[in-house]
């Protein structure tokens, strides 16, 4: 798959707002207020599951879940870390990494498609973007 023909999805786009670049994928987050949400997307055109992965990309994107999971943990504190690749609503290969805890007003269920993204203030979302880019940061 060339990475030149790769582009974002638009409803990622519009849905998300950038926390950087990784080896393979664009590391992204959804504003929510309950639930710290972070995205990868794998810069690889055309693919639409983990398996459109060659080999190596596949182990790449595998490390990457691990550091930005590792790095949500640790700004969220938070109990669990949900990620999952759904993708019934935009088909191109995505990865969602979620904060949980187990007292949230979802727990134990699943937040994809559970309820609406309740946005939270600008500044908030701004310094838990910056805390996730200075986790990542050597």
């Amino acid at each position: 798959m060339s990475a030149t023909a790769w582009s974002l999805h638009p409803q990622l786009e519009s849905d998300t707002a950038p926390v950087g670049d990784l080896a393979l994928s664009q590391l992204l987050s959804i504003n929510d207020a309950i639930y710290p949400w972070l995205i990868l997307v794998p810069r690889c055109a055309g693919a639409a599951e983990i398996t459109d992965l060659s080999a190596d990309d596949a182990a790449c994107l595998i490390e990457e879940i691990a550091l930005a999971s590792r790095a949500l943990r640790r700004v969220s504190r938070s109990d669990r870390i949900n990620v999952a690749a759904i993708g019934n609503v935009v088909p191109q290969l995505h990865v969602h990494i979620v904060a949980r805890w187990t007292n949230d007003p979802l727990w134990p269920k699943p937040v994809w498609g559970a309820r609406a993204v309740q946005a939270g203030t600008t500044a908030a979302f701004e310094r838990f973007v910056a805390a996730i880019q200075s986790e990542l940061t050597p």
